[in-house]
């Protein structure tokens, strides 16, 4: 999606986990064509509400399909 497999980027203060995705859609709109993807903070599910802090480290986790 971002072409990258790592990345720092600098956020609002006080931003949680919505503004997070919401930046990655903006900046790099083929985000908006998956259905969902998940994100964890620090090697945990994230809830949407959790702000973030600095050095923390984010993954977006896409949509796993199969059976």
């Amino acid at each position: 999606m971002s072409g990258r497999s790592n990345m720092s980027i600098e956020l609002e203060k006080d931003s949680n986990v919505t503004m997070f995705r919401e930046f990655l859609i903006e900046r790099f709109p083929s985000f908006s064509a998956m259905d969902s993807f998940a994100i964890a903070v620090n090697e945990s599910y994230a809830e949407e509400e959790l702000l973030l802090s600095e050095g923390d480290i984010i993954a977006i986790i896409p949509p796993v399909s199969g059976g």
